[in-house]
Order: structure tokens, then C-alpha cells, then sequence
């Protein structure tokens, strides 16, 4: 059965449809109100947008799954969305990409910690925060304003046993309740507040607390009155930064979209009683879908997840949605009240779509510049290193040792500029020595080329290093019989003893002295200026270039991650090495008192944190041994000793 006839018999009621390759795969998913008159748009010719003629000839069938109503359609829809990855819709990367606040009420004495997902267990959610960076400068101004607790429940513990509160206390960026410096009802009332700060309901907190710097005026409380009116001129000036865009103050999402091609800019500003809160970029590539197809499925995806925060009152759109009302049915659902999801065509609000309309502009002109910068990098590369095409996908490898221990290399992965943070990898070294930084490598050489039917091959390896390092990398190419581009990275003094002054780099230096420009291929380092040399396979003398070659900078961020990610894995190590040898030294404690405690407890750090209680929990642990082991873990901090 054809297209067209599959589509002339599908259903007329509301749901998701699939579109299917000769082999099975998901090409696209799209939800409606009439199935069969949707399907047959796109089969028949009646859909005019450029993208359809490309599905239709890749599609070889359509599936169809039926929903109560078009809200549901719009559910199902997001979740095969992110589950199948179809080539012509248009994905939102998911919330555990970007940090956020989170508040349990229910803990005795509440405290902000940062996660990465959010989710349905009764704690309140802030955010998400694009950056570490953006997060730390909300904590900042929030701990001057409501100081609540930093520190974990372990650590709480352990000042309550001693009966005397941290450093935080004295610096006034904790009011001590570990010590019971201040009262249930008081620490409450910074906690709301927090969460007031945090949801941008000024209003409401300024109200609050001037009300209360009124009651402590009239009852002669004037210390107390002091500290509120210091809170309110913190809270005040917090807000003057903030600009306020509509005069109506309620809370909005507001959206801008703006397009180049297939590249696509979504920004979002998050308006809290009339003041921009936030805002938040989704950049989107290769999109096939039209404009309004684009935000009703960027939205649908958006509202879908769990978002952190309130739901806003209003949702103001640059385009009108095509998606029958689903999802303000949905967020009124969920939200047990109207959520207005428009497009406003004149005034105060539609200025603001305008707003958020421009941010999407300059987000998107800037990742076109980022990209141009990016490809004349892999062009200059291309071009000097004589490679068989723009190395648009780099691995580069590093080998890292402590005095001959805890051996450890690093692959990282760069596509078109950007750390593919998902392909690294890190290896333990099995079987070479650990002090032969060459044998190292080869060993972990090795056991990636012989995935590389799994893992595919860049188009560019990289390791840290010169001739040494290159010619381990180019044997172990020619030992699994493939042929590919490589290249190794040194500073002046790795570079296999060679004098600077010989050869291609005299007459280089030459040149550039002439010229009246930085000595070509120096960087400024630590310990000086210091050339960087890039060797090539076959090639006596290394290539140079200027310190601010586009290609040379880039090679040097992938030689520097791998180098930063190989330290990483290494201190861990280190740091559970050093961890299990206090563990060995517990008086009494056993090999399987010490499994049972890892496994029950699931980490080193949480036996070192937990009570005495919760010790005595563990399976084969008494009450004296979680004492004792309690005991010894206290008296080494006391000590100073740098294992806990």
C-alpha cells in the first residue's frame, strides 16, 4: 500500500502520526486534530513548505496512534520525540544540560543544593542557570540577603556534636542553626524569603518584610528593625538592576525567534512581576521545519519537561501557534488555572516579544561568527598541516603519571570547534610500564583503534607531544592498517632536543623580526615564551605558526583538555587511593565490615560523613563499631589529617 492510500485510510479523530523509513526509521513525528486530513496534506501536495517533498520522498509509511483529545496528542508527540531523535523535527536539548536551586521544605532546616534535573518529590526548583558562573552570582546576592545553610547534613552533624558552628557563622553568611543560634520560626522566615527572592515575587517580599520592620519598630525591637531594613535596601538594590518592561506586573514567558537558514535562535525572557528575571538561548541546527511548526513543537517540547519555578500567567509567542489550543489546555491542566499562550500584535507587549526577538538575533549572529571563526581555523589547518580535509572532528590523547603511579591517558573529542564532551574517554593503563610515556600511549592507541568499527574515526588524532609520541601514533596506524591524519603538538622543550634556529623555523623567525611581528610560533607560558611546534609524519622539521594562528589556538584548546581531563581522572584516583588506605586503618574493621560499608552507604565520602546512627545501620556494623569508627573519623579531622 502507497502514501496515498495508507493516508486516505487512516482514522479522522485526534493524534500523533509517524512517518517511516524503508527501514523502519522515524523520520518525523507531528500531532492533529484530524489525522487523516493532516496526512493527506502532506501526501497530496497540499502542504506548500520546502521540507515536505524531502520527508514525503524519504517516508516509505506512515503509523498512526489515536489520544483522547489533541492535549495528549501534544504529550505522546514530545515524548517519541525524545525518545526516537527524528532527523526533521526540531529537539530541545534536556534541562540536565543546565544547573539549577534546589529547596526541600521538608528537611528541618532547609538549604539550597544545585542538581541538574529536576523532578517530582516535593522540593522546589530554581531555574535552570545557563552557567555556573550565572548561578553563583544568584547565590551571592541571595546569601548576603537570606543566609541560609551551605553546608551538607553530614557536616551539620558533626558541628551540632561539638556543640560550636563553622567559619560561615562568623562571616555572617549562616545564622548558625547547627548550634541553635537562631530559632526554628526565624530560620523559616528566611527561607521564605529565599523562595520569594528566587521566584521574583519582589512585591510580595518587599511588603513582607516592611511590615515586619514596622512591628519591631512599634514593639521596640529596633535591633531586629535594623537587620530588616538592612534586608530591604539589599533586596532593593538587587532589584535596581533589574529593568521593568511592563507596567502590568505579572508574570510572563516571553519568546523571539530569528533564523538563517537552517540555523535557528530561540530566546526566551522570563518576566516576574513585570521585571526580566532571566533569559535563556536554545540554539537549533539543520532545521527543516517552517516557523510555526518550529515554535509549536519548540514550546510543546519546552512546557513537556519538568520546568523549575511557577508557571507564568501569560506566554507571549512571536508567531501564532498551529497546534489547536493543545497546550494551553495542557499547562491549564497542570497548573489548575488559565495560562494565556498569545501573540500580541501592538503595544507594551508586543515590544517585549520584540526584546526577546533581538536577543535571539545577536545569539544567533554570534554563534554564525563563532562557526566562521571555527571553519577558518579548520581551513588554516587543512592548508598548512596538508591534510586530506577539514579536520572537523579531532581526538586528542595524553598520558599523565604521578612519580611512576596512578598512570592514567585521556582521549578528548573537538567537533567543528566545541568539546564533545560525551566521546571522552578515559583509560587506566593495564599492561605497559607506567613510567614509559611512549609504551602508554601505544597501549591506549591500540585499544582505540581496534573499536573502530564501533567508535568511528575522527578526522584528525592529536597527541600531546613531538617526534617520540607521533611516531608511537603513526605505528600504531599502520599496525591496524588505516590511514588517517595525524599530528603531534609540543612546546620548544619537548621537542625532541632540538636547538630553535635551524632550518624552516630560522628562516620563519627571520621573517617575522623583519616584519616587526611576535617571533611565529611562540606562546607566552608560565615560565617564558616557548614555541609550539606541530610534527607531522614523514616530516623532518616541525611546522610553525604565529601564536595567533586560528588553527594553532584551536590544537592548543584540544591539547590542553586532554591534558586538564587526564589530571582530573587522576586526582580522583589518587583521592580514593588515599581514601581506602583510612579505610584499611579503622581499629577493628575488617575487609567485610569495609565492603559491607561502601556497599550500603554507596561511597566513600558517605562513611566518612555518616553518624554513628546511621553507621550502626549498615549490615554486620554493631553500635560500638560505628563508634569507634565514628570516633577515629573525628578525632583525624581534629588531627588535620588530609584523608578526610
Amino acid at each position: 500500500m502507497g502514501l496515498a492510500e495508507r493516508a486516505a485510510s487512516l482514522p479522522t479523530g485526534p493524534g500523533v502520526y509517524l512517518f517511516k523509513s524503508d527501514r523502519g526509521r522515524i523520520l518525523y513525528v507531528g500531532k492533529a486534530q484530524n489525522l487523516r486530513v493532516r496526512v493527506r496534506q502532506y501526501v497530496g501536495g497540499g502542504d506548500g513548505r520546502p521540507r515536505i517533498p524531502r520527508l514525503v520522498e524519504q517516508a516509505a509509511d506512515v503509523d498512526v496512534v489515536l489520544t483522547p483529545s489533541v492535549k495528549d496528542a501534544l504529550l505522546l508527540e514530545n515524548e517519541l520525540i525524545k525518545r526516537h531523535k527524528p532527523p526533521f523535527n526540531v529537539r530541545l536539548r534536556d534541562d540536565k544540560q543546565y544547573l539549577a536551586l534546589r529547596l526541600d521544605p521538608r528537611e528541618a532546616w532547609p538549604r539550597l543544593t544545585k542538581v541538574r534535573r529536576f523532578a517530582d518529590d516535593g522540593a522546589s526548583y530554581f531555574g535552570p542557570y545557563t552557567s555556573s558562573t550565572s548561578m553563583r552570582e544568584a547565590l551571592s546576592n541571595l546569601h548576603r540577603i537570606f543566609p541560609l545553610r551551605t553546608c551538607s547534613n553530614a557536616t551539620f552533624r558533626d558541628y551540632a556534636r561539638r556543640g560550636r558552628p563553622c567559619i560561615e557563622y562568623e562571616m555572617k553568611r549562616c545564622p548558625g542553626p547547627c548550634c541553635e543560634r537562631i530559632g526554628a520560626e526565624d530560620y523559616a522566615r528566611l527561607v521564605h524569603g529565599t523562595v520569594l527572592f528566587l521566584r521574583g515575587r519582589s512585591n510580595q517580599l518587599m511588603r513582607e518584610l516592611e511590615q515586619r520592620m514596622a512591628q519591631a519598630a512599634e514593639q521596640q525591637a529596633f535591633e531586629a528593625a535594623a537587620h530588616l531594613r538592612d534586608q530591604i535596601g539589599a533586596v532593593e538594590r538587587t532589584l535596581a538592576r533589574q529593568q521593568i518592561v511592563a507596567e502590568r506586573l505579572e508574570d510572563r514567558d516571553v519568546f523571539g525567534l530569528a533564523r538563517d537558514g537552517g540555523e535557528v535562535e530561540v530566546h526566551a525572557l522570563f518576566v516576574r512581576d513585570g521585571r526580566v528575571v532571566g533569559s535563556q538561548g536554545y540554539a537549533l541546527s539543520d532545521v527543516a521545519l517552517d516557523d510555526g511548526e518550529l515554535l509549536t513543537s519548540f514550546l510543546g517540547q519546552y512546557y513537556g519537561g519538568d520546568r523549575g519555578g511557577e508557571m507564568p500567567r501569560e506566554v507571549l509567542a512571536p508567531l501564532p501557534l498551529d497546534d489547536d489550543g493543545a497546550l494551553e489546555a495542557w499547562l491549564r491542566e497542570r497548573t489548575r488555572r488559565r495560562v494565556a499562550v498569545r501573540t500580541p500584535r501592538r503595544g507594551a507587549l508586543r515590544d517585549l516579544v520584540a526584546m526577546a526577538s533581538s536577543n535571539a538575533a545577536l545569539g544567533l549572529a554570534r554563534r554564525l561568527e563563532a562557526r566562521e571563526s571555527v571553519d577558518a581555523a579548520l581551513e588554516e589547518l587543512r592548508e598548512r598541516l596538508g591534510l586530506r580535509a577539514r579536520p572537523r572532528r579531532i581526538e586528542g590523547y595524553d598520558v599523565s603519571t604521578l612519580h611512576g603511579t596512578l598512570t592514567v591517558a585521556s582521549r578528548v573529542v573537538f567537533e567543528d570547534g566545541q568539546p564533545a564532551r560525551k566521546d571522552y574517554r578515559r583509560y587506566r593503563i593495564r599492561e605497559a610500564a607506567p613510567d614509559d610515556d611512549c609504551a602508554c600511549l601505544r597501549e591506549v592507541l591500540q585499544r582505540r583503534l581496534a573499536r573502530a568499527q564501533s567508535d568511528p574515526l575522527p578526522d584528525l588524532l592529536m597527541v600531546d607531544g613531538g617526534k617520540g609520541q607521533l611516531a608511537v601514533l603513526s605505528a600504531a596506524l599502520a599496525d591496524a592498517g588505516l590511514e588517517l591524519d595525524a599530528v603531534g603538538l609540543a612546546k620548544e622543550r619537548e621537542a625532541s632536543g632540538r636547538v630553535a634556529g635551524a632550518g624552516e623555523e630560522t628562516r620563519a623567525s627571520e621573517r617575522s623580526r623583519e616584519a616587526g611581528s611576535p617571533r611565529p610560533g611562540r606562546v607566552r607560558r608560565s615560565g617564558g615564551l616557548k614555541a609550539e611546534r606541530i610534527f607531522l609524519p614523514q616530516r623532518k622539521n616541525p611546522v610553525l605558526l604565529m601564536p595567533r594562528s586560528r588553527g594553532l589556538l584551536l590544537l592548543q584548546r584540544v591539547r590542553d583538555e586532554a591534558h586538564r581531563f587526564a589530571l582530573e581522572f587522576q586526582r580522583s584516583l589518587r583521592s580514593k587511593a588515599n581514601f581506602t588506605s583510612i579505610l584499611e586503618e579503622l581499629p577493628g574493621i575488617g575487609p567485610s565490615k569495609r565492603s559491607a560499608l561502601l556497599k550500603h552507604l554507596g561511597s566513600l565520602r558517605a562513611v566518612r560523613e555518616a553518624s554513628a546512627e546511621a553507621l550502626a545501620a549498615v549490615p554486620g556494623i554493631s553500635l560500638r563499631d560505628a563508634r569507634v569508627i565514628r570516633g577515629f573519623f573525628d578525632a583525624a579531622f581534629e588531627e588535620g589529617d588530609e584523608r578526610v
